[in-house]
């Protein structure tokens, strides 16, 4: 089995879960994010906050889509 994980359940199954996680406290300072929600920047920010025990959220982080742009398909 190689190292890499590629979803939830296999995460779980390798390293367990922690339903009582709690973020270090509120007074490490970390950096805001201005990427979009669901974007891979997001996803991969709240990533690496979760793995050093960060709080997800961070007060400044970008919460709207304002002044992006993004291609736009016409539907089928």
């Amino acid at each position: 089995m190689s190292n890499k994980v590629s979803n939830v359940f296999e995460a779980i199954l390798k390293y367990g879960h922690d339903e009582d996680f709690a973020p270090e406290a509120e007074s490490i300072n970390f950096e805001a994010t201005d990427a979009p929600a669901g974007s891979n920047s997001k996803i991969d920010e709240l990533r690496k906050r979760v793995e050093m025990g960060l709080p997800l959220w961070h007060a400044h982080d970008r919460a709207d889509y304002a002044g992006l742009t993004g291609a736009i398909r016409p539907r089928e």
